[in-house]
């Protein structure tokens, strides 16, 4: 805060007297300027001293020389006596006090420049002591991030700082954490207006000013992705120092949230290789790593949902019990009784293979199922549903793998290109419509004509026979899409 005009008239050195304008002394003073000008308002910004001897000052020009200085916005008039004028004159006293402007009398000893001097000591004293007040802050939330419940006491420790409210909400505009009187009305308030700061070409942050309340609004997390939103309202306007402030406690609050971010991406790192251990049939291993982060094994008969969310760290955040990614596929284990609203769940966020009731020691075969589920062209897709798996269960697992590997491994081997195998995968799913393939793959239908002959070149096959498309089918259904192994 700037030093008040009262502030600056008590210091005794400068021997100011008050004559008019008693009742508006607590007005900040910002920097002192010195004119002679008849009007120095174009050269002026407002909240300044003006200081001047009135010598180009006739008692004609006193009322409209006081009514500019108060269009303007100035803090007070500075009237120096002992040169031009003995005394200051009756005229400016009587409009400076019935215009309400702060006029003082300057003593011929007191020069112009000990004024600005005083004031200039005084900012810089003011400035000193923000900057000292915004590092103690800054410290106080640095203090408050390293608490247990971090984020919390950050958002708790703020609204005290800044003497007011302030909310953290996370990416669905969930509040997870409010602090300070008027977080309420001040939440619903920055829940309306956050669509703004969803739009493409979004600004950084929001700002919104009323009569009695003045709200920042800041998105948390880098540009790719917002991992929430973080408000703070005032009844006073935000100085540049209470901007440091909030500014400080927003990368704060962004640092915790990556921190979680990396801690959740290493605990799912640790159970893509408990699922690894479960597959491998070693369920005590998998156990005591599992146990080791927080977590406990399925038990009793599974479903196996293999799933190609468009988000896979969402879905993982969504779905209740184990979950794990595997290559580009989040893989859940679900109780059978709770297979019905939790397939529903993850097909909001993608496609979903779903096996058959497994028991805990035959992972292996329930994810084979959900990836050959997944394989399909259905959004959701159980394996018992798929058709053909009665016909294909009736055939040794051994003979039906070599016969698939057999049949595949030119479209294997073809330098870089497994992508045939998936083409052609496509292709068939889609009873050899080419337009419908192509959308599926993400290709032009050009691109794909090339790798269907590419594909019959390599095996040697008419793929517009029937008997041909049967058998590729039967063996990329024993080849599962996709799997981390």
């Amino acid at each position: 805060m700037a030093p008040t005009l009262r502030r600056v008239a008590a210091m005794a050195p400068l021997r100011l007297r008050v004559r008019a304008g008693q009742g508006a002394m607590d007005r900040p003073v910002r920097w002192v300027a010195v004119s002679e000008l008849e009007d120095p308002t174009p050269f002026l910004e407002g909240d300044e001293l003006v200081l001047t001897t009135g010598m180009r000052l006739g008692p004609q020009d006193a009322y409209p020389y006081i009514s500019r200085l108060v269009a303007r916005g100035v803090a007070g008039l500075g009237f120096g006596v002992g040169l031009s004028h003995e005394g200051v004159p009756s005229e400016l006293t009587e409009a400076a006090d019935r215009a309400g402007l702060p006029l003082v009398e300057v003593p011929r000893e007191t020069p112009f420049i000990a004024i600005g001097k005083a004031v200039s000591e005084l900012l810089a004293a003011e400035r000193y002591d923000e900057l000292s007040n915004a590092f103690a802050a800054q410290g106080r939330l640095t203090r408050a991030a390293l608490q247990a419940g971090g984020m919390g006491a950050v958002i708790e420790r703020l609204a005290k700082e800044i003497h007011g409210w302030a909310v953290l909400l996370d990416e669905t505009e969930a509040v997870l954490h409010a602090a300070g009187d008027g977080a309420v009305k001040g939440t619903h308030l920055v829940q309306s207006e956050l669509g703004r700061l969803r739009a493409p070409g979004a600004p950084a942050s929001l700002a919104l000013s009323g009569p009695y309340e003045h709200v920042i609004v800041q998105p948390l997390g880098d540009h790719r992705r917002v991992r929430g939103f973080f408000a703070v309202g005032s009844e006073r306007p935000f100085s540049p120092v209470g901007h440091t402030v909030v500014n400080t406690a927003n990368s704060l609050l962004t640092l915790s949230l990556e921190q979680g971010r990396d801690q959740l991406a290493a605990v799912r790192r640790v159970r893509s290789a408990v699922l690894r251990l479960l597959l491998a049939g070693d369920r005590q291993a998998a156990g005591e790593i599992l146990e080791a982060v927080g977590g406990g094994l399925p038990t009793g008969p599974l479903v196996v949902l293999a799933c190609e969310p468009r988000d896979a760290e969402a879905l993982q955040d969504t779905l209740p019990g184990f979950t794990a990614p595997w290559g580009t596929l989040v893989v859940a284990l679900v109780p059978v009784e709770e297979a019905g609203p939790l397939v529903e769940t993850a097909a909001e966020a993608g496609r979903v293979g779903v096996s058959g009731p497994v028991e805990p020691s035959e992972l292996a075969t329930g994810l084979d199922q959900a990836q050959r589920a997944l394989a399909s062209a259905a959004p959701v897709m159980r394996f018992p549903d798929l058709a053909g798996q009665r016909l294909l269960s009736l055939v040794d697992p051994g003979v039906l793998s070599s016969f698939a590997t057999s049949l595949l491994a030119p479209l294997q081997e073809y330098g870089s290109r497994a992508d045939l195998v998936e083409s052609l995968r496509a292709y068939l799913a889609c009873n050899g419509h080419w337009d419908a393939a192509a959308r599926r793959l993400g290709i032009h239908r050009h691109t794909l004509r090339y790798r269907i002959r590419r594909v019959g070149e390599l095996l040697g096959r008419d793929l517009d026979d029937p008997a041909a498309r049967a058998e590729l089918w039967i063996a990329l259904s024993a080849t599962p899409r996709g799997g981390g192994r």
